[in-house]
């Protein structure tokens, strides 16, 4: 029999990057406001952004229901 600690991979030594390295690569800045996150035009129209959410609250109950049920059983 195997442990977990087995299975794990050697953390990688001559191909690991920091991720600060990464970010200075690709040209990636800190976000100097929340704004610098805000994407106006993500959603084509308000029916896409309503069925976004719709779908996005179905699966957070979903989720809370799943976790919930699993309290239940233990």
């Amino acid at each position: 029999m195997t442990s977990n600690a087995e299975q794990v991979p050697e953390w990688p030594t001559a191909e690991h990057v920091p991720a600060a390295e990464l970010a200075r690569r690709q040209g990636v800045r800190p976000i100097t406001s929340v704004n610098d996150l805000a994407r106006p035009d993500l959603f084509e129209s308000d029916e896409e952004l309503d069925a976004f959410l719709v779908d996005l609250y179905a699966s957070r109950r979903a989720g809370a229901a799943l976790a919930s049920s699993s309290w239940t059983s233990m």
